[in-house]
Order: C-alpha cells, then sequence, then structure tokens
C-alpha cells in the first residue's frame, strides 16, 4: 500500500492573501489547499522512494500530458540530484503521451490516448508512469490497459494527487503524493479548460469562475 499525506474533507485550506497568486486568479479560488513549497517536499519524497525500489534499472519516465508536465519535471530534477549525490542511481530516459478524459469540470466517459501509437517503443522497458492525478482510476486503467498490450517489462505508476471519490473505480497508483477531497483542484500545472496552469500553489477552484472559464 503506498504511503502517502492526506488532505482531510474538512481541512480549512490557507486565505489567498497569505501567498503570491496571480492577480488574475484573485476572484476564481476559494482557498490554497497545497502550498507550493509543500509540493516540493513531498515530491523529493517521493523521487527518493522511487529511486529506493527501483534503482539500478532503466527507466523509461513516462509523462501524461498536459497537467503532469510540471510535477514530471519537479520529480526528475530530485532524481537527478539523487543520482548525483547517492550510491544508488536511475538511469533515466523520458517520454509523452497526452491522455484527455474531461469537458469543462466533468469527467467524461470517453477516455482520449494521444501518441498511443508510440508505446510500442516500450516494449521490454521498465516504465514509471507520472501522472498529475488520479480521480476515477479509469484514464489511468485505459492506459495500463493499452501499454499492457506492448509488453514493457515493469509498469509503475506515479501520481502526485488521488482524488477521494465515490466515482472511484478503486484504482491505486504505486506512489502517491497527496490524498485529496473530492473538490475541484487547479494549480501546478492542474487546469480547467486550459486556465490555472501558470498558478503555484494547488487551490479549489470556486463555482463563478466554473462558468466564467466555461467552454
Amino acid at each position: 500500500m503506498a504511503s502517502y499525506l492526506q488532505i482531510a474533507d474538512d481541512e480549512k485550506g490557507h486565505e489567498l492573501d497569505l501567498f503570491c497568486v496571480p492577480r488574475h486568479y484573485e476572484n476564481d479560488l476559494e482557498k490554497v489547499i497545497i502550498p507550493h513549497g509543500l509540493i516540493m517536499d513531498r515530491t523529493e519524497r517521493l523521487a527518493r522512494d522511487i529511486i529506493r525500489d527501483m534503482g539500478g534499472h532503466h527507466i523509461v519516465a513516462l509523462c501524461v500530458l498536459k497537467g503532469g508536465y510540471k510535477f514530471f519535471a519537479d520529480l526528475l530534477d530530485y532524481i537527478k540530484a539523487l543520482n548525483q549525490n547517492s550510491d544508488k542511481s536511475v538511469p533515466l530516459t523520458v517520454d509523452f503521451i497526452r491522455v484527455k478524459s474531461y469537458c469543462n469540470d466533468q469527467s467524461t466517459n470517453s477516455v482520449k490516448v494521444i501518441g498511443g501509437d508510440e508505446l510500442s517503443n516500450l516494449s521490454g522497458k521498465n516504465v514509471l508512469i507520472v501522472e498529475d492525478i488520479v480521480e476515477t482510476g479509469r484514464t489511468m486503467q485505459t492506459l495500463l490497459s493499452l501499454l499492457s498490450e506492448c509488453n514493457p517489462k515493469m509498469v509503475k505508476v506515479v501520481s502526485l494527487l488521488v482524488k477521494r471519490t465515490p466515482r472511484s473505480s478503486g484504482y491505486r497508483p504505486d506512489y502517491i503524493g497527496f490524498e485529496v477531497p473530492d473538490s475541484f483542484l487547479v494549480g501546478y500545472a492542474l487546469d480547467y479548460n486550459e486556465y490555472f496552469r501558470d498558478l503555484s500553489h494547488i487551490c479549489i477552484l470556486n463555482d463563478q469562475a466554473k462558468e466564467k472559464y466555461k467552454v
């Protein structure tokens, strides 16, 4: 069972005016639920756990775009730092895939994988899938099913966030940063219709913003 830091359903969070939040988003957010510094500390620990478990193997780190790019970059920076300063190191190469399952604030039943034709390159490889958030789990289960057809040697999944939701399929990643309430979260590359990727902290989106940025 993966260890994680749990953000409780009744977590009060932090007032926006305690943090540096882009002025254009100040009226769109309820509160800061995970400050950037805490994200970075937890990401560093995940990097250490991954090296502990997968060190010595050549790893293909597969970034799930677009939301995973910031977590992916920071996680790999920590892994590279550990490679340079510890006895156990992980040879790394990177690849990218795009998965889309959202329209506005609703997860759809349709999961679109863009770049899936290139998954065949992962045959016989040790793959670390890096994801920003697991909600129902169906998107990741679809990706894992597609990946299994390519016969990788080993597959591990790390997700910065896992959402507690009654819609969950029960899927849990191998490595988890935070378990979070069933709220719509933005920031640290998590978006709402492409907005809020430029927000450093993870925040709860308010209802007015859902209407404001709706497509």
